[in-house]
């Protein structure tokens, strides 16, 4: 139901209010636009009485479109149209910027982006060395070492999830731009065998070294 509704606003969105009003049109990509007006329809017929309350003013309304839009940007139309769908069959309570973007944010684990919770508790669980691990993408990893691999482990959560969450988001942008991201990966030594040492490996290596010149 939800779906046949986005088909039916968009054959009318284009009439609705812009995001920035008349002035700004020549610095906006009208299918964003567009996409930004089927959401607030959507809102408006779903969340009736807040949407109201919240937006009854044009003023107010077309400041939310620009801040939305402003946050938004990075994603593409489907992903947020998407994100409305979802909210709007989970939830009674029509949704704050917040919410929206974290809605936005859970369409990207097609593309190996985990939630940003589940981001943070990978960076903030993974063993050493970091750059070595399996990481599920990334961006998760930058964005732990961007704000620090001791502060992952040792700052309150309180503090080190809204920066962390700030890095990766931005990480996230980057991603939806086209840029691919990458791991430093260790480098290692080769032993005899030709096989490549990372750190750790070379670490033992110098442990079992010195207990045979002392063993106790």
């Amino acid at each position: 139901m939800v779906k046949q509704s986005v088909r039916d606003i968009a054959a009318s969105s284009t009439t609705s209010p812009t995001v920035a009003g008349q002035a700004d049109k020549r610095t906006e990509d009208p299918n964003l636009i567009d996409t930004l007006n089927q959401v607030f329809t959507l809102f408006r017929i779903n969340y009736h009485n807040q949407y109201h309350a919240a937006f009854g003013e044009v003023a107010v309304l077309n400041q939310a479109k620009r801040l939305w839009k402003e946050s938004l940007g990075s994603f593409s139309n489907e992903q947020i149209l998407q994100a409305a769908r979802d909210v709007i069959e989970q939830s009674d309570y029509l949704p704050t910027l917040h919410k929206m973007l974290v809605a936005c944010e859970a369409t990207l684990v097609a593309e190996g982006l985990p939630p940003v919770q589940e981001a943070y508790r990978e960076a903030a669980n993974a063993p050493s060395p970091k750059n070595a691990q399996p990481w599920s993408h990334p961006a998760v990893y930058l964005a732990g070492k961007q704000v620090g691999w001791r502060n992952m482990v040792h700052m309150a959560e309180a503090k080190s999830f809204p920066l962390f969450a700030k890095a990766y988001r931005e990480l996230i942008k980057r991603v939806l731009a086209g840029e691919a991201l990458e791991i430093d990966r260790p480098t290692g030594i080769e032993d005899k065998q030709g096989a490549v040492l990372t750190r750790t490996d070379v670490e033992e290596k110098i442990r079992d070294l010195r207990k045979l010149f002392d063993p106790d």
